[in-house]
């Protein structure tokens, strides 16, 4: 296979995006990293984007032909596809696009993510999320993600003593981080007070365990390493990925305190990066809940089970601590579009290893992401480094 570089990247603002249509989210972030790979549309070979359910949230459908034609592309007839796996679409749309470019069946190719979720309302919205789930054997339950992570939190706590003000440190840590991310839902810091006397939503998880609603989108750009200084003077090279799938419904886990699908990804990415854990300057993370980025730095084998409460709460996981994670404030504080998260992950670890995160700056050669799908029946780990 070819080596593959990034050579442009753009990102939406996240929030509520009331003045902005499903479309023209897209568009925004396309042309921000058309112009911050200095190329043309036409220069384009392909598209993947990453979308979980816009045919329920804007009642739209057939995503890849309406990207490719308001993007200005289906007059030159480029082919554009859809990318679905729930929560890690995002991720899932960069590593087809990673794979189109290293296999040579193209050389300039569009990684995106959108979702716009905010058109309708939150009992919608919820069930729209639900059907990351096992719909038949979860959701008729009446099961939403909060009451699933929120299971996952209570066993956890129970077998490895996590404390409820080192699970809350998660979310102040991120909200920290969001306040220097100007592409950030929630700009603002909290304390351990805000959080521990936020609302329950599902016990032991209150609201500021939550990722919000947002609607949002990304998109990067990949092309051949040996071609990416024709384009940019700071290509960011994609090390290793890998993908892995576990059961969709958490009950037929061996253990649901270990998402075993991060587990085989992570080690997937890493062996075809030829790098190790101590080589990682920082991870984006897939925190929709302040339990699963707990679960997901161990689960990465960042700690050993039961240790990552500990490590974020002596300031391990902060800007400066041993192993930074989520710099860019993560879900829980840069918002959580669903179909856009795993490529805004790559959007934020492209800025950090160019030099570029003004605020939030990590001093690091190698970044790493990692995109989670429902539970964790899906999961997608990426590593790039400096070229």
């Amino acid at each position: 296979m070819r080596e593959v570089a990034v050579i442009g990247v753009g990102c939406t603002k996240f929030g509520e995006k009331w003045e902005s249509s499903f479309r023209n989210l897209f568009v925004e972030a396309g042309a921000l990293a058309l112009e911050d790979a200095n190329i043309s549309g036409e220069q384009i070979d392909e598209i993947f984007v990453g979308n979980m359910s816009a045919g329920r949230f804007v009642e739209q459908e057939h995503i890849g032909a309406l990207i490719a034609d308001y993007a200005g592309l289906a007059t030159n007839n480029i082919p554009a596809t859809r990318v679905e796996a729930a929560c890690a679409s995002g991720g899932l749309s960069f590593k087809q696009a990673y794979t189109a470019v290293a296999s040579g069946m193209s050389d300039i190719v569009v990684a995106a993510g959108v979702e716009k979720m905010t058109d309708v309302g939150t009992e919608v919205t919820t069930d729209v999320l639900a059907a990351a789930a096992d719909r038949e054997w979860e959701g008729i339950a009446g099961v939403t993600f909060p009451g699933l992570y929120a299971m996952i939190a209570t066993d956890y706590m129970n077998r490895y003593g996590l404390t409820r003000e080192q699970l809350a440190q998660v979310a102040v840590k991120n909200h920290e981080n969001g306040a220097k991310n100007p592409n950030a839902q929630f700009r603002k810091p909290i304390t351990l007070d805000t959080v521990l006397n936020s609302t329950l939503v599902a016990d032991p998880l209150r609201l500021f365990d939550c990722s919000p609603v947002t609607d949002g989108a990304a998109a990067v750009i990949l092309a051949p390493l040996e071609r990416a200084r024709e384009f940019t003077d700071t290509p960011v090279k994609v090390l290793g990925c890998g993908q892995a799938s576990s059961s969709i419904a958490l009950h037929d886990r061996k253990d649901i305190c270990t998402l075993d699908a991060t587990v085989a990804a992570g080690n997937r990415a890493f062996q075809m990066a030829g790098v190790e854990r101590k080589d990682i300057g920082f991870v984006e993370v897939h925190d929709c809940f302040t339990i699963a980025e707990i679960c997901a730095i161990e689960d990465l084998g960042f700690c050993k089970k039961g240790e990552a409460g500990k490590l974020t709460e002596d300031g391990q996981t902060a800007i400066g601590g041993k192993i930074p994670i989520n710099p860019s404030g993560g879900l829980k504080a840069c918002g959580h579009p669903v179909g856009a998260t795993g490529v805004k992950q790559v959007y934020e670890t492209v800025k950090q290893l160019r030099g570029d995160a003004k605020g939030r700056q990590i001093d690091t050669e190698i970044g790493m992401t990692h995109n989670v799908g429902g539970t964790g029946a899906t999961v997608v780990c990426h590593i790039f480094g400096r070229v």
